[in-house]
């Protein structure tokens, strides 16, 4: 198995300067957030409850459609209001609009007590934390979170991708162990193993071969009921997640498609290359248009939502699709996962590695907060193996048993559930991880997701065959640069994305290939290019 090259976690960039005051607590010249004298007094230092007087906190929060409607009837939320004497009020905003809700809310200034589960960005983080609407938790976390300040002592890396330029950190990370490699690989692909056997064909492992496979499963009635209803191809976070799969065939992402969706290294001159202008990127998308101009791709993948992608699942309509795990959350079995694909040049490589710092701003305490301290260490027993037990597995003996070796599985209620329920479902009555960005801990001994399942195991270990040697971490910024990439640089993205939708579903021509690559030019690649390489330099550099 080839190795990621885990040398830091760097997730940094530079933030403006400035201090704005907040509202409900004090804050020294350091931006460190305090109680005030009846919060403090309030609290515990340790155990439970952690305050003797109840308080309430209302939490802006993530919602995945695996994700019930509300969370406080979960088991885990119930049981850890009585614990803690802490009433949580998650306001549940879903995932598809997510990042507009909570720019709305930071912007009006009409935003809770802190943020949970809900993917604040690392340029928010600075710029928030900057002017003191998120507060500094360092001094907070030496006193008041001994579990999560166990894991940055262990991961000095951990501690420098979560420190921003000025020192401050300002957010609790959702966090995979870099030691356990299954959560590191992206979606697999998963392909119906019933589908190619009624077929006669092998488990594809080429490009030609897998559109070989789309083309008998659109021309066939894979499901027998005598229409024509099935979709070859589908998944989830749109055409994004396939593009950068089959990009793998063709060698880019070579450094990580997911931190790093534009650059990478070229092989050739081993100097960075900006790859979605590359001549050879042109065969990827061209590969792409022919799967969607064909009908071998879900033709509502550019607006098609989770939800939707699980119900055709649920329905068997799916020869393939990139999902989490098809009996998890479609309950189908009889798929298997696909390591990389080899694409027509002799490429073959697996760019959808995660970052272990999954997300970087998973929770977030505002300066409306009274009770920092509290909130604090209300969260960081999620970060230890009792509260993450707890918080993944359920309760010993009802959701889960123990193993006289000590390993932990959930009970038949959970995975064989008796009304038919997927994992996901059934796990969903109980507590509230699936679907991810949660704030916590990850680790093999008590993570019992679709990742821990044999089948994704095993697509693991195909993956793993053709992993990427090297995975770059996301970059840090002077502020020069940040601004220039927020800008300049998002408008390169937002053009290039456009763009490659309209060549992929034949509104725009490839015969007009040059002059698209010379409008990213226009529009400032080289200096794009620059930055990008200086940050490079820093990050190889170890000066972050």
């Amino acid at each position: 198995m080839k190795t990621i090259k885990t040398t830091a976690l760097a997730l940094s960039v530079v933030l403006t300067l400035g201090v704005m005051s907040g509202c409900g607590v004090t804050k020294d010249k350091g931006n460190t957030a305090k109680s005030d004298e009846k919060a403090s007094q309030n609290l515990n230092a340790t155990g439970f409850p952690i305050v003797n007087e109840k308080i309430k906190l209302k939490l802006f929060t993530g919602k995945s459609p695996q994700n019930g409607n509300k969370f406080e009837d979960t088991t885990v939320w119930k049981e850890y209001a009585k614990m803690s004497n802490i009433d949580a009020e998650f306001q549940l905003v879903p995932f598809e609009s997510l990042t507009e809700k909570r720019n709305l809310a930071l912007a009006s200034g009409d935003y809770p007590d802190a943020f949970y589960s809900a993917r604040v960005p690392v340029a928010d983080l600075m710029k928030y934390g900057s002017q003191g609407v998120f507060l500094k938790l360092n001094d907070l976390i030496e006193k008041n979170a001994p579990n999560f300040k166990k894991l940055l002592d262990k991961y000095p890396d951990l501690k420098k991708g979560l420190t921003m330029p000025d020192g401050g950190i300002y957010s609790m990370p959702s966090i995979y162990s870099p030691e356990y490699l299954p959560m590191l690989i992206g979606t697999p692909l998963w392909i119906n193993k019933n589908w190619l056997d009624k077929l006669n064909m092998k488990e594809p492992e080429t490009t030609q071969e897998f559109y070989n496979y789309l083309k008998a499963v659109k021309d066939s009635d894979m499901n027998g009921n005598g229409q024509k209803d099935e979709v070859p191809l589908s998944g989830m976070s749109g055409i994004g997640t396939i593009q950068r799969y089959i990009g793998g065939g063709w060698g880019f992402g070579n450094r990580g498609a997911v931190a790093h969706q534009y650059v990478d290294m070229d092989p050739s001159s081993n100097n960075l290359r900006f790859y979605r202008t590359d001549p050879k990127y042109k065969e990827v998308l061209q590969y792409m248009n022919k799967l969607y101009s064909e009908g071998l791709i879900d033709k509502e993948i550019f607006t098609l939502k989770d939800t939707a992608l699980y119900a055709k699942g649920e329905k068997g309509l799916l020869g393939a699709a990139f999902v989490p795990h098809p009996q998890a959350v479609m309950n189908q079995k009889g798929y298997v996962g696909l390591g990389a694909l080899k694409g027509p040049h002799g490429d073959q490589l697996f760019v959808s590695v995660k970052n272990p710092i999954a997300w970087p701003g998973a929770f977030v305490i505002t300066d409306k907060n009274k009770n920092p301290e509290a909130t604090l260490r209300w969260m960081d027993y999620f970060y230890g193996d009792e509260g993450a037990t707890f918080y993944f597995m359920g309760q010993k003996d009802v959701t889960y048993t123990q193993k006289p070796d000590g390993k932990l599985e959930f009970t038949d209620e959970v995975k064989n559930n008796p009304n038919g329920l997927t994992l996901d479902q059934a796990v969903a009555k109980f507590t509230t991880w699936p679907g991810g960005s949660y704030p916590g801990y990850v680790q093999e001994k008590y993570f019992k997701g679709s990742e821990s399942l044999p089948e994704s195991i095993d697509a693991g270990k195909k993956a793993s065959k053709n992993l990427i040697k090297e995975m770059w971490y996301s970059f840090n910024y002077t502020e020069s640069e940040t601004a220039f990439m927020s800008s300049k640089g998002a408008d390169i993205h937002k053009f290039i994305t456009e763009t490659e939708a309209n060549l992929i579903n034949g509104t725009a021509s490839f015969d007009d290939w040059d002059k698209y690559v010379a409008n990213v030019q226009k529009m400032g690649l080289d200096q794009y290019l620059s930055i990008y390489k200086a940050a490079y330099e820093r990050y190889s550099g170890g000066t972050r």
